[in-house]
């Protein structure tokens, strides 16, 4: 905890930042409370308080991935095909398919990367175990994260997994990270929404990253708190007042929810604290190569707290998801009517060299203007 005390120290009095770890579907997992939520960072002692809280919830949660199966029937039959369509085989191959072409492009023997917010680590294990199997000779994938239990964690994976002279364990808090190297890609999933200062983070990646490195992220793109704006608030109740009751059962929070409850998750702690600023900051500062964006209304029903109610092999089940997957995609192509809330994205320092944009839809395009 020295390496927290130190940091706490020196940035409290500055824009807070956030916490890094792993979190793919982004459920919120706290009770809500009365407070409002308030725009700008939360106050210095409620800083410091929600990071010892992350740091201590997160010290033996050993899987960050327990999606129910639902999730993975949706996944499967919609989302890996675009994924494929865009040249990749799922967010695993992405990460190794494009570090691995940047380090071809770069012609450096001994390409450096690193990974913002690396949680368990699980990911970067499996990266740069299938980097070297790929055949790239020489390389380094620094994890950064501030969790020292999770990074603990990933010593032990990489240890097993054959790769720990390939991996570099770096403690830290991402949001006031500089860089004092040059990275021939830079890599974050699912870290992005935890984090205050955007601005800082993503002026230091395109400062550290080399002339044809690349930058490339999955992350949540939606509203802040992991909210939805009203145009899609309206299709998800529509959708919502179908379930039978045993489906509104909020496994996480253990409570049944007659009524949707769209409630700000950043109040209680990072999650979701600048979603909605994620994509327009990253569109000032990067080109994207490549732009993959999707889900919205479909969300919650394949999530931790509620997609555990649904039965993958029941036909009804299926089928509803199918019509809220089809809602979401005829809202993405109508005019926009609806916006994508999470994405896969490749980003480049400079002018990028093609363009791949699935289903049409560019960053540009996956948008929402909060004002309106």
């Amino acid at each position: 905890m020295a390496t927290l005390r130190a940091t706490l120290s020196k940035w409290l009095g500055r824009a807070p930042a956030g916490i890094g770890r792993r979190d793919p579907d982004s459920t919120c997992t706290t009770e809500p409370n009365s407070t409002p939520a308030t725009e700008g960072p939360p106050a210095p002692e409620s800083y410091q308080s929600k990071m010892i809280k992350e740091i201590e919830r997160f010290k033996d949660v050993e899987n960050v991935h327990d999606l129910p199966k639902i999730f993975h029937y949706w996944s499967n039959k919609f989302l890996f095909p675009m994924c494929r369509d865009c040249g990749f085989a799922g967010v695993t191959d992405l990460f190794v398919s494009e570090l691995y072409a940047a380090a071809v492009r770069s012609g450096n023997p001994k390409p450096q990367f690193i990974s913002i917010g690396s949680g368990n680590c699980d990911l970067e294990v499996e990266v740069a175990r299938l980097l070297v199997g790929k055949g790239l000779a020489e390389f380094s994938l620094e994890c950064l994260e501030l969790n020292p239990h999770m990074l603990a964690r990933g010593k032990t994976s990489a240890e097993s997994g054959g790769v720990a002279d390939r991996l570099i364990f770096s403690e830290g808090d991402f949001n006031v990270w500089r860089p004092s190297k040059q990275y021939t890609s830079v890599m974050a999933n699912h870290s992005l929404h935890h984090v205050v200062n955007l601005e800082g983070l993503f002026d230091g990646i395109k400062l550290s990253l080399e002339p044809d490195g690349s930058f490339v992220a999955a992350d949540m793109i939606g509203r802040n708190g992991h909210q939805r704006w009203p145009e899609a608030l309206a299709v998800l109740e529509k959708f919502w007042q179908e379930l039978p009751e045993s489906y509104r059962y909020n496994r996480q929070l253990k409570r049944l929810e007659q009524d949707f409850m769209d409630w700000d998750c950043s109040v209680e702690g990072f999650e979701g604290i600048r979603a909605q600023d994620i994509l327009p900051l990253l569109i000032e500062r990067f080109d994207f190569s490549l732009f993959l964006g999707f889900a919205n209304v479909v969300s919650p029903f394949v999530d931790r707290s509620f997609g555990h109610n649904f039965d993958a092999a029941a036909a009804w089940d299926r089928n509803f998801i199918d019509r809220v997957h089809a809602a979401d995609e005829e809202g993405f192509a109508n005019a926009g009517r609806l916006k994508p809330t999470q994405m896969m994205a490749v980003m480049t320092p400079g002018p990028a060299g093609s363009h791949v944009f699935s289903r049409g839809i560019s960053p540009a395009k996956a948008l929402r203007d909060p004002r309106t």
